[in-house]
């Protein structure tokens, strides 16, 4: 299979991965959750080639993760912001940045500090149960196939 028909697969995971699954996807959702809006913020703060930047403001908003609106006019300028799907993508980019902590350190300390608003207290993502609220980890829960005809992906 190429990597173009990645979103065939009956997979969340492939699905996802169609969409924002490049390194520069990421780094610009990353970048519109740390309040980036304008072209030249998403150019700065990704350290991407201003091609690419175009390329991916494009793709994220023709995905609906991303929606623009025109700031100026003559030229057109456009501001880009979350839509609920973007914003949706929060809780992946905070899993990312603890595994990131745990596994890429240079010995410098955590890079982002994270502070629940609510609380007051740093804290980090912790997976847990909708159900019974305990953590959820690897070995710890068990994924069934709706169709176990798939041949991508055999449990167990």
């Amino acid at each position: 299979m190429k990597w173009k028909d990645i979103n065939q697969q009956h997979c969340s995971i492939a699905r996802t991965l169609a969409e924002i699954g490049d390194r520069w996807t990421l780094l610009i959702v990353r970048d519109a959750i740390m309040g980036a809006r304008r072209f030249e913020d998403f150019v700065e703060r990704s350290g991407a080639a201003r091609n690419i930047v175009t390329d991916r403001l494009n793709k994220l908003s023709e995905a609906g993760i991303l929606q623009s609106q025109v700031y100026q006019e003559k030229p057109d300028r456009f501001e880009y912001r979350l839509t609920e799907k973007g914003q949706d993508l929060y809780p992946l980019l905070l899993a990312l940045v603890n595994w990131g902590d745990k596994w890429q350190a240079d010995g410098q300390g955590d890079p982002v500090l994270l502070t629940h608003i609510e609380c007051g207290h740093q804290t980090h993502v912790l997976p847990t149960c909708s159900a019974c609220g305990k953590e959820l980890a690897y070995g710890g829960t068990r994924a069934e196939l709706r169709d176990s005809n798939h041949p991508y992906w055999k449990v167990g």
